[in-house]
């Protein structure tokens, strides 16, 4: 009998789903086609919980200062944006797409109020240099003993450092997804797809090799920093939940955060000057 009634329920969670579908898509019609104002504020409503989800997870690494409700307010303006250019008739799920423009609304509003210190920035970028120079010399990733070594500080004044900078490297990984539009503004690849009606071979060759390279820069990260990564960017626990699976503070997963984006951009520009 309680089988009966939970697959009862599942059957009208399913229809209720379907409907909804249908009825968004009907009001995404209405935008597109007719121009219909009242339809455009419909999908925003529809979709806000998207701007709090990634509004939520940003400011788990921000300095308290930083309030929640101003990031929500600087990611409505990224779903809105996302609304007026999405295409329906794409190979991609709009939630998808809208999550790309809402963190970048929120990081450039972020970026272009300035809040992270410039020795914070300057640290950063020592970091990485640092890093680069010992995965070269030691063909492997340095250790933080061996990081604090080349950089003339303590372990202690190491993790001290990570921690500040990762105020600074908000979904840092997601930068790696960027490329230059002809104005030179950076977006997300996720804007350049193209209809899948209308395929262009070069530029899926170029997306595809990205990944790859970025695939195996990621495999090359210490275990302990391949499964934050992995955690925190396709399974979307936070930074807190992270700390729950690995036994280690809210802190502790901040830096091993902050480690692996720093060596995964260090490795991806020494690719590039490479090539």
């Amino acid at each position: 009998m309680r089988a009966a009634t939970l697959e009862l329920e599942r059957g009208e969670k399913t229809l209720e789903t379907n409907v909804k579908a249908i009825e968004l898509r009907e009001v995404w019609r209405r935008y597109k086609t007719d121009g219909d104002r009242r339809a455009r504020e419909r999908l925003v409503l529809a979709y806000s919980p998207l701007v709090k989800y990634v509004a939520g997870r940003t400011a788990a690494g921000l300095p308290p200062h930083v309030e929640e409700a101003d990031l929500i307010s600087y990611g409505l303006v990224g779903l809105i944006s996302a609304i007026e250019r999405f295409e329906p008739s794409r190979e991609i799920k709009f939630e998808t797409y809208a999550i790309m423009r809402i963190k970048g609304a929120i990081i450039d509003e972020l970026r272009a109020m300035d809040w992270v210190p410039r020795s914070v920035r300057s640290r950063a970028r020592e970091v990485e240099r640092a890093n680069a120079k010992l995965e070269h010399s030691l063909q492997r990733a340095p250790t933080d003993k061996e990081m604090a070594a080349e950089l003339k500080i303590t372990v202690e004044e190491l993790n001290e450092s990570l921690l500040a900078i990762s105020h600074s490297s908000i979904v840092a990984l997601d930068e790696l997804w960027s490329v230059s539009d002809s104005s030179g503004d950076q977006v997300s690849l996720m804007d350049t797809i193209e209809d899948h009606a209308a395929p262009d071979p070069a530029k899926a060759l170029d997306v595809g090799d990205l990944k790859d390279r970025i695939a195996e820069s990621i495999a090359k990260l210490p275990e302990r920093e391949k499964l934050v990564i992995a955690l925190y960017y396709y399974e979307n626990l936070t930074l807190r939940e992270i700390g729950e699976v690995l036994g280690v503070t809210e802190s502790r997963v901040s830096q091993l955060h902050t480690k692996a984006v720093l060596r995964l951009r260090s490795r991806m520009q020494e690719d590039s000057f490479d090539g």
